[in-house]
């Protein structure tokens, strides 16, 4: 299983669009991967993890608009995370990181994630 989280120097970005950086995390290698964020275009994100093997995306939080993709891509949304990316993917892992089903509705106030 690829688990990705968003992430800011190496801690899960509080919007899934803006963070710097996707760590992948790969469960059958025990690998961690880190790739650029290649820009926030709507509805290109969600396509690039899909067409990575991603199956479980974390964040702390995301638009509606990306979470819809990815529902239709059959990839799991977590959000409300929080903490170094590497230990929300592996705690998803273990099973004790649940999402808060918060989606941020407008990208300009992205401070507004997890309301």
């Amino acid at each position: 299983m690829r688990v990705a989280v968003a992430s800011m120097n190496e801690q899960v970005a509080e919007h899934f669009g803006h963070c710097e950086s996707f760590l992948i995390y790969d469960s059958v290698t025990k690998q961690a991967y880190v790739f650029p964020n290649p820009g926030h275009k709507p509805g290109f994100l969600p396509n690039f993890l899909a067409d990575k093997g991603v199956e479980v995306i974390i964040a702390g939080g995301m638009g509606g608009g990306a979470v819809q993709i990815f529902n239709e891509r059959d990839i799991e949304v977590v959000v409300g995370a929080c903490g170094d990316a590497k230990t929300a993917a592996l705690d998803y892992l273990k099973g004790d990181l649940k999402t808060t089903g918060s989606v941020c509705h407008e990208h300009q106030h992205h401070d507004e994630c997890g309301e």
